[in-house]
């Protein structure tokens, strides 16, 4: 783990004016990294976020029995201020069979609050709107969704049955105006890697109305959220943070770096947005960043 650049994005983010972090999220390497160091890069991220600003941790696994074994050992972490937790992946779960691991969760990590992640492009299941409400409905710290079904349809339902004060985030940047234009409540973002004042911005100008400032933005970085995704994430991201000098490019099996072709048109691309105007690769920055 190189923990000096993973320590430099937590204040870099911070500096830029994000509302929050979330450590071993979908954009990074989470999914490879073993218990100890899950746990130790959680412990890392609060460290350096220092109270400015909360830290959610992730925490997923398909198999409830691990599940809730690790987050048990996540509630003992100090300043975890939210459980982030995606469907469970590649068991393709019916609605129940999602409804109790859910529920489960929620009253392992109890009183923390829980959102929910719905995936379906990684995960093969997708989590209907009638059992987020039957959650919501079961255990109170269940208090938010991050939704990327890609599905605008999905975000009007969730909007329309949640309670209000429950909070809907979009997982997808390329939906996330549309979907606060239904009723959703910001981003958790995988463009935010790269340009978070950016699009704190975009999101923040939405919130507020803002639609003209908004939508410029979104013009203006459509084609970075297309290109985080050219090959696996978080490939393209670690790549653009390299270019940038906030990090190294390497990444753990089975992913592999993308391709020098994809790296040159994300170099192209980074440069046009004006991403790369950043100091150099500091001294003894490594290449993994989760």
């Amino acid at each position: 783990m190189d923990e000096p650049a993973l320590w430099s994005l937590v204040n870099w983010q911070i500096e830029s004016g994000i509302d929050f972090l979330v450590a071993c999220g979908s954009t990074g390497e989470a999914a490879t990294l073993d218990e100890e160091e899950w746990l130790h890069t959680i412990r890392l991220v609060i460290d350096a976020a220092a109270g400015r600003v909360p830290v959610w941790a992730g925490c997923t696994h398909n198999s409830t029995r691990v599940l809730l074994r690790q987050a048990a050992l996540l509630k003992r972490v100090p300043g975890v201020a939210a459980v982030l937790s995606a469907n469970p992946y590649y068991n393709k779960p019916t609605q129940e069979g999602q409804f109790q691991h859910f529920l489960a969760l929620a009253r392992e990590v109890d009183p923390l609050p829980v959102c929910v992640y719905n995936v379906p492009g990684r995960t093969a299941a997708n989590l209907e709107p009638e059992t987020v409400a039957r959650l919501v409905a079961a255990a109170s710290n269940i208090q938010a969704i991050k939704e990327a079904s890609g599905k605008l349809t999905q975000f009007a339902e969730l909007a329309h049955l949640m309670p209000r004060g429950f909070k809907i985030f979009s997982g997808d940047d390329n939906l996330a105006l549309a979907a606060i234009a239904v009723g959703a409540h910001g981003l958790i973002s995988v463009a935010s890697n790269e340009a978070p004042a950016e699009v704190m911005h975009m999101i923040r100008a939405a919130l507020e109305n803002r639609w003209d400032e908004a939508r410029d933005l979104e013009r203006r970085f459509s084609r970075l959220f297309e290109a985080n995704f050219w090959e696996s994430n978080p490939g393209p991201v670690k790549t653009v943070l390299s270019l940038m000098g906030r990090c190294g490019d390497g990444v753990r099996l089975p992913l592999v770096p993308p391709t020098a072709a994809t790296r040159s048109k994300l170099e192209r691309l980074a440069g046009e947005l004006g991403l790369l105007k950043h100091a150099p690769i500091p001294p003894g920055v490594r290449s993994e960043v989760y």
